[in-house]
């Protein structure tokens, strides 16, 4: 899949946002204070598919979110498609706006879009009955699929765990096969940055605090994703799902060759309406699209760990190099889950050294990813 050109930032600092004209920016940031976040500002044009087809209950954003993503492409550089059909008996749909027909299709026909965006489809096959109809069925999976494994993006959004329940690849896609559980009654709550660098983070204050619906998932998917945001359970009642102290909201991941990003919040129409979530969700559309890149790329340990561990055959150096890079990423991972950012990038500048011996360019680039986003948590 042929993405849109990576752009760097021109003028604006790393880790400013355009949007609609106007530049967000990290609260007290300084110009280039934010290493590794790109910005874009006058990308090819390219196209965004908007999912909302819903065959179960639908959310009453949907509409909302449907035009402010045409209006963020109407501003920024990218055209899009919705397929959100009209379900007799389920679902009004929006019938001015959708597709004709089913755009999954074949993956070459959904090789025209950048990104793909899911805006709460709920299909009700959190039921367990396999019969009922899925968002996507086994031919538009299979292209779906495709897609992603030919280097696609991926944009979930609040729902996007609510649907295909019996497809585990979906599961995973979305992240860590962290599915909806339940959510307590919509309430203020507080939002904790934990990847301040990313191009759809550092536009965040450290501290977000909104009205949303917050979900419960039904796994913690921290173990297979790179974390953006965490919700602070002290700040609000979570209800009988309650995930504890370590209560993830929203995640990206590198999978299968695509990217995947998924913001839990977003229930409420206003979000659609403010020019912080704007920012947040667009830096999603770009990162998975590939018009941005930074820090870290949504960069996990075990995505390195398995690229890593894929060298370490043949002879004794390749064995002996591949052993010192897992020695090496253990300890870095140690240092950062201490909360030592700046020993895990030196660690980690040692390990990008043994890996440049066994000459993959691909772990070369990910432990540099790893370093990028490591810095950029220094002092945060």
């Amino acid at each position: 899949m042929n993405r849109p050109l990576t752009l760097l930032a021109t003028g604006l600092g790393a880790g400013a946002l355009l949007l609609g004209g106007a530049t967000f920016a990290p609260a007290g940031a300084e110009p280039d204070a934010v290493a590794g976040a790109a910005t874009a500002s006058a990308a090819a044009p390219y196209k965004v598919l908007v999912v909302a087809k819903t065959y179960g209950f639908r959310h009453s954003h949907i509409d909302e979110t449907t035009n402010a993503v045409i209006k963020l492409g109407e501003e920024n550089g990218f055209t899009v498609d919705v397929w959100d059909p009209p379900i007799p008996g389920k679902s009004a749909g929006q019938p001015a706006l959708t597709l004709p027909s089913t755009p999954f299709t074949s993956t070459e026909a959904l090789s025209q879009y950048a990104t793909i965006m899911f805006a709460s489809p709920v299909d009700g096959t959190n039921s367990g009955n396999t019969a009922l109809p899925r968002t996507l069925d086994d031919a538009e999976l299979a292209a779906f699929q495709g897609y992603i494994r030919q280097g696609g993006g991926f944009v979930g959004l609040h729902a996007a765990t609510d649907e295909m329940h019996a497809v585990p690849w979906f599961s995973r896609l979305t992240g860590g096969s962290a599915r909806f559980r339940n959510h307590p009654q919509q309430q203020t709550a507080t939002m904790r940055v934990e990847s301040p660098t990313h191009p759809s983070t550092t536009m965040l204050p450290k501290e977000w605090i909104r009205f949303d619906e917050w979900y419960n998932f039904t796994a913690n998917p921290r173990p297979d994703v790179h974390v953006l945001l965490t919700l602070d359970e002290s700040t609000y009642n979570p209800g009988s799902g309650r995930m504890g102290a370590d209560h993830p909201i929203a995640w990206c991941h590198n999978f299968e060759g695509g990217r995947s990003w998924y913001e839990g919040a977003g229930h409420v129409e206003s979000s659609y309406a403010d020019p912080l979530f704007l920012g947040h969700l667009l830096g999603g559309i770009e990162w998975t699209a590939g018009v941005v890149e930074g820090g870290g790329n949504c960069i996990t340990f075990p995505e390195v760990e398995k690229i890593n561990s894929g060298l370490g055959t043949g002879g004794n150096r390749q064995v002996k190099l591949s052993g010192d890079v897992a020695d090496y990423l253990a300890a870095a991972q140690a240092a950062a889950d201490a909360g030592d950012h700046a020993r895990a990038a030196r660690i980690l500048e040692q390990a990008r050294g043994k890996a440049h011996g066994l000459q993959d360019k691909t772990l070369v680039a990910k432990i540099d990813d790893l370093a990028v986003w490591q810095r950029g948590l220094v002092g945060f």
